[in-house]
């Protein structure tokens, strides 16, 4: 719980950091909420769960991991649904949730932020995005005192919180730069991105190739963009796991061999070019296998159609939602821990993304030593430099030679290995605090 108010403090959002299989931002905000921890800023977080209402802490507490805690009586959730939707024009109130270490929360450790206080207003997200469409404008929120020196909305959210700084992370403008690769609105996404650039105290972003986007589509001035880039961060207790630990894990779940297989990890969707992947790798025809590790998003199908013509017959589910046949295999998740252990044990990570406003896993995989072969889009080049294999993402013959010279070739892996390490420190924790105390300084 936040009492002092001496020191400058900083809101964010939980918008991506309730999302159980978690996403690029979510690790985006979770790095944030340690990096102004280390910049000694008191931390709020603000979630939209299902909080329990009432004056029993416990059960707020029990309520903010599980939704479970039990119905309130009909009348009396109809008149608060009632009440929230009449007063969207004035604004939403988030309430503090006591936080005591009853409930025991161990297996949520990878993905909580830091905090000092826990802030809830229920489906507060998506009633922003109704009130944009309804009144285009922000959604005001209310907190307890004492309120945030700086409110950072980890997401373009269209809500604000009066009396604080203001400030918005626009990740990427892919609906607008890359359209048919994901399901937006994009004239309602347009909207809310130029709504945000009017009335935003300022903007951040993760590259310089975002940047420029924001500055080009919508004739933003560059001294009102910041670019923080992102940290990479991989605790110790994953990262320093022997190679044999690492190998017991990856062998024993996978029936794969340590450093024998190739690795994509990502939402299987449009904009990580899955597709174009396999049939580069198919036509490299290479004996090592290939394993991809990602959930089904928009169009997933369309990526494995392929291997899932019936007269082909490369991919079939055998259990528990893993796919496999011959040389490719498929598992839709990886708790954190585990993902850690693939990357370690892969011959080389490929992710020829269409494009990236970062592209955290290409850093992921230098930080842990594994070579790359990534895309010449979007922002990998500025993020990866000259420590991965890139390649025109479009270009299946290409990206297939390339495989095979991952595959064949020890000493482009170990080149690009000593590399990786070199040039994800120039994203460590320190470098991005660095750069968010700069931008705090000049907004405070």
């Amino acid at each position: 719980m936040r009492k002092e108010a001496s020191k400058p403090s900083t809101l964010i959002d939980g918008y991506n950091l309730g999302l159980q299989k978690g996403t690029g931002i979510a690790t985006y905000a979770r790095n944030l909420s340690y990096a102004l921890r280390d910049l000694d800023h008191g931390v709020d977080v603000l979630y939209a769960t299902k909080a329990s209402r009432g004056f029993n802490s416990l059960l707020k507490e029990v309520a903010f991991f599980d939704p479970r805690v039990g119905e309130l009586p009909l009348w009396i959730s109809v008149a608060l649904r009632a009440h929230r939707a009449l007063r969207s024009p004035l604004g939403r109130n988030a309430i503090e949730v006591p936080m005591q270490g009853h409930v025991i929360s161990t297996q949520f450790k990878n993905r909580l932020p830091y905090f000092d206080r826990i802030l809830n207003a229920p489906d507060i997200f998506n009633a922003a995005y109704d009130h944009f469409y309804l009144w285009r404008s922000r959604l005001r929120v209310s907190l307890p005192q004492p309120a945030p020196t700086i409110a950072h909305w980890t997401s373009p959210l269209p809500m604000f919180i009066p009396g604080s700084k203001n400030i918005y992370t626009l990740h990427d403008l892919v609906p607008l730069r890359l359209p048919y690769t994901t399901l937006d609105n994009k004239r309602y996404f347009y909207r809310m991105i130029a709504m945000l650039l009017r009335t935003a105290d300022h903007i951040v972003t993760v590259s310089e190739t975002s940047k420029r986007d924001i500055c080009n589509l919508f004739g933003f001035p560059e001294d009102r963009v910041t670019n923080t880039y992102q940290s990479v961060e991989i605790p110790d207790r994953y990262r320093t796991k022997s190679e044999q630990q690492v190998s017991e894990e990856v062998e024993g779940t996978f029936r794969i061999k340590y450093k024998g297989y190739f690795l994509f990890y990502g939402a299987i969707e449009p904009k990580k070019n899955v597709a174009r992947l396999v049939e580069a790798y198919l036509g490299a025809n290479v004996d090592t296998p290939l394993l991809i590790v990602g959930s089904d998003a928009w169009q997933s199908e369309n990526e494995f159609q392929m291997l899932q013509d019936k007269s082909i017959r490369y991919l079939e589910q055998v259990e528990n939602n893993i796919f496999t046949r011959d040389r490719i295999q498929r598992i839709e998740y990886a708790p954190f821990p585990l993902l850690v252990s693939l990357i370690r044990g892969a011959k080389a990570v490929l992710f020829p993304s269409l494009y990236e406003g970062f592209g955290l896993p290409v850093l992921e995989s230098m930080l842990l030593g594994t070579p790359v072969l990534s895309s010449t889009e979007g922002s990998i080049p500025e993020i990866a430099g000259d420590a991965a294999l890139l390649v025109d993402p479009y270009d299946t013959r290409a990206m297939a030679n390339a495989i095979l010279a991952l595959d064949s070739k020890e000493e482009v892996r170990g080149e690009l290995s000593s590399r990786g390490h070199k040039r994800a420190a120039l994203f460590s924790a320190e470098r991005f605090r660095e750069r968010l105390s700069e931008l705090h300084g000049r907004l405070i």
